[in-house]
């Protein structure tokens, strides 16, 4: 059987703001894996277990608030920090009742995200 790992998995489809956040999230330390969209997120959830997550909104497929509904409703309480391109007052309202963290409209300063995530961490 493989061995678990305890990562911060970021789930994001613009493949440069993926690769930006992982370079980040290594630069503190902690350990990270990425994905372009939610099923992919989800064929590898057995392999690892998230800490929390940085959840797109807008992903194809399943988007980010469905993953987390799905999540909740198979008792994975994972922390998820949403991040999208197109926020608004609704869209935030709907992460935060289902249990989000934070709700960063990108673009975003890199230290509201490692706040964010500290949260969870420390």
């Amino acid at each position: 059987m493989p061995e678990t790992l305890q990562v911060i998995c970021i789930i994001e489809d613009d493949e440069s703001v993926r690769r930006a956040l992982r370079r980040l999230i290594r630069s503190v330390g902690l350990e990270v894996e990425a994905f372009a969209t939610a099923e992919e997120f989800l064929e590898s959830i057995e392999q690892t277990i998230p800490i929390c997550l940085i959840l797109d909104v807008n992903l194809p497929g399943l988007n980010g608030l469905e993953l987390q509904r799905r999540l909740q409703a198979e008792g994975r309480n994972i922390p998820v920090v949403v991040i999208t391109a197109y926020a608004n007052e609704e869209m935030r309202e709907q992460a935060l009742k289902a249990g989000a963290i934070a709700f960063l409209p990108k673009p975003f300063e890199e230290r509201i995200i490692l706040q964010a995530v500290s949260r969870v961490v420390n």
